[in-house]
């Protein structure tokens, strides 16, 4: 199987995955401004997840740019990732319905956990079929940011039972930091192109 085809399936799920977190929102009974205002911790928690979602699709697609060969264990990281993400429309809406009690903040924060793990694993097994000198290695081994959001993550799971609103912080922090495209990926397949002629 070619990388493009679990990138295709890989892309679907994602669309789905933020299809029904836009469906959890109900009309609102009144016909004014003032009606959604009770909405407005759903909208809020509903803007944090999207923008995981899309950075998580925008990062999938570079990372499957670099693999060299899909193989039964690759498929079944990306199937891992894609299922950790599948529980963000629940938990999204939970704590949007809740309005960020401590334990559905908690639980956001876990399945975010879960996902950069995940995503963690199916990265080295990728740089795991590049040589060890090669640009490519060089280049996605110097992963700061992917070694930070765990900590802080872990950070809002403790803070959800102290003070959930310091959690909402972490998860922004978070999705800002990777929200600046990460042009390591790029550079390393331009450097690796140059250098093999592409």
């Amino acid at each position: 199987m070619k990388a493009n085809r679990m990138e295709a399936f890989s892309d679907g799920v994602l669309a789905i995955i933020i299809t029904i977190m836009v469906l959890e929102f109900k009309v609102p009974e009144g016909h004014d401004w003032h009606s959604l205002t009770g909405l407005i911790p759903k909208i809020m928690s509903y803007i944090v997840s999207f923008v995981y979602v899309g950075i998580y699709w925008n990062n999938h697609h570079h990372l499957l740019h670099t693999v060299r060969r899909i193989n039964g264990k690759l498929m079944w990281l990306n199937m891992l990732l894609l299922f950790c993400l599948s529980l963000v429309p629940f938990t999204t809406a939970w704590m949007g319905e809740s309005h960020f009690a401590p334990t559905p903040t908690a639980l956001y924060g876990i399945v975010l956990l879960m996902a950069a793990v995940a995503y963690m694993f199916l990265q080295r097994a990728i740089i795991g079929q590049h040589p060890a000198d090669s640009v490519i290695v060089s280049a996605m081994g110097k992963d700061l940011k992917g070694k930070l959001s765990p900590i802080l993550y872990l950070l809002a799971i403790i803070m959800a039972y102290v003070m959930p609103w310091v959690s909402c912080f972490f998860f922004v922090l978070v999705a800002i930091v990777w929200f600046v495209p990460d042009k390591r990926i790029e550079q390393a397949l331009s450097m690796h192109n140059e250098e093999h002629g592409a």
